[in-house]
């Protein structure tokens, strides 16, 4: 297994070890008045991956998942925690869509403006006509801290859940649904 490289943590926007991509969501969070430390890394692609990036700025990265319906005119982004399992039928239900899969990787560029590995709620920034629904479990929703992506791998974020929820989201235009996945259980039939 391979070592994480990853920054010491920035509080500012660096002037190095941050992608465009990257510099524009800081710059957002910057105008919001939203406080943040990031740091840049090697790709993470996994939850794997990240794990050793969730030490280093001591908040947990969200899994984050792009659904749709079967006649994909219905788009979601779930984040939740990372060691919790998913399964479509749990979900379904509570938010009344029948057969969730995952979204195209086309899909998810053009509504999100991010590539498979980066999904991130702060990609809710380039959904201009609010076509995805953001739902967070509700343990993510009750932490006080928020790890994420910068809409890109190589970077990752801590802010305040609150300036998320109160502060980015209603920039964007976009509320939170929140949702109750179920823990794993000894006996599961994955």
């Amino acid at each position: 297994m391979s070592t994480m490289t990853i920054s010491h943590i920035y509080t500012t926007i660096p002037d190095q070890d941050c992608s465009p991509v990257q510099q524009e969501v800081l710059h957002l969070l910057e105008k919001l008045h939203i406080p943040f430390q990031y740091v840049s890394h090697d790709p993470a692609n996994t939850m794997e991956d990240c794990k050793a990036i969730s030490e280093a700025l001591n908040v947990a990265v969200c899994k984050n998942l792009f659904l749709c319906n079967r006649q994909q005119t219905e788009f979601y982004l779930l984040c939740m925690p990372a060691d919790k399992p998913f399964k479509t039928k749990d979900l379904s239900a509570q938010i009344g869509s029948a057969r969730l899969s995952f979204g195209s990787a086309e899909k998810m560029e053009k509504l999100l403006g991010v590539t498979p590995g980066s999904a991130s709620v702060l990609g809710l920034m380039n959904d201009k006509e609010n076509q995805v629904k953001l739902l967070l479990d509700r343990s993510t929703y009750q932490a006080a801290y928020f790890g994420c992506h910068p809409c890109q791998n190589t970077g990752t974020l801590r802010i305040e859940t609150s300036d998320l929820l109160n502060l980015f989201l209603p920039y964007v235009g976009h509320k939170a649904t929140i949702v109750d996945l179920p823990e794993e259980t000894a006996a599961s039939d994955c």
